[in-house]
């Protein structure tokens, strides 16, 4: 799932490059009518040919697109990637993606494309942002909230840790990956019980999510550039790096779940609880 870092990064792009571009033409492909979500009920592509888009930012994880349209009130394109959604920004000779649900056409002569492998994400167009599903009741964003804020609002959740901060309405941006590597960083057992975190501890957290998103971000726009459909994270501690080596005392990196809802964490600098995967 792309999160912060990679989403901060691909608004960035979109601004430098897609940003005050009209949309000439807009295709929907086989499996689009479960991607796209038009809160105008008038029609999607129609309504999107001929707009502007005027900027492009993200609010935890989504990408936000205000759009100008050729006629009528301002839009808004609103993408939810979730697992496996992706964008791609190429010239219209460049092979098309199996599994690519949308094309808008640029007024440069690129292509805008949407690609998302597992058909899991949503691509909204509505003109008030506020009505899409999980938008309105997200949290601050991770790495705009103050300290004191932070503790403020971790006590009114419960649950284990790494659950708590992957919460939207907790805080915005951190999904299954950064959570594992912000744990890490502060050195917290990921099922540890919310309840049970001391105030040191949860000052640790808090460092470690500012630092540990704020590197990655940095990270991932070096690797990235200007290619939008990667999803660099080589660099990462310890997620994905089952059986590796831990890079902070080398003890082997343990793994429970599967597929890609998995927990990666390091037994001997995270220590709690019992032991239940590799």
């Amino acid at each position: 799932m792309p999160e912060l870092p990679e989403l901060e990064v691909v608004a960035e792009v979109l601004r430098r490059r897609v940003v005050g571009l009209r949309v000439g033409g807009v295709e929907l492909f086989r499996g689009s009518a479960i991607v796209v979500r038009d809160l105008t009920h008038v029609g999607f592509a129609e309504h999107m040919t001929g707009a502007t888009l005027a900027g492009a930012t993200r609010r935890g994880k989504f990408l936000v697109c205000p759009l100008e349209p050729a006629a009528g009130d301002a839009l808004f394109l609103v993408i939810n990637p979730k697992l496996t959604g992706r964008l791609q920004l190429v010239a219209p000779a460049e092979k098309r993606h199996a599994k690519t649900h949308i094309v808008w056409s640029l007024s440069d002569g690129r292509e805008l494309r949407y690609i998302d492998q597992k058909t899991m994400g949503q691509v909204y167009l509505t003109p008030d942002t506020a009505v899409v599903p999980d938008f309105a009741g997200m949290g601050p964003e991770a790495l705009e909230i103050t300290r004191e804020a932070f503790r403020e609002r971790i006590r009114r959740f419960r649950g284990e840790i790494k659950g708590v901060l992957t919460r939207g309405d907790f805080v915005a941006g951190i999904g299954n990956a950064y959570a594992d590597e912000i744990l890490w960083a502060a050195r917290l057992y990921p099922f540890r019980k919310r309840t049970q975190l001391k105030p040191p501890e949860i000052d640790a957290l808090y460092d470690a999510m500012r630092a540990t998103l704020s590197d990655a971000t940095e990270k991932v726009r070096a690797e990235m550039g200007e290619n939008i459909h990667l999803k660099p994270r080589d660099f990462m501690a310890v997620h994905m790096k089952s059986g590796e080596p831990c890079p902070r005392c080398g003890a082997t990196i343990s793994l429970i779940g599967a597929n890609q809802r998995i927990t990666n964490f390091c037994r001997t600098c995270q220590p709690g609880g019992m032991f239940r995967g590799m």
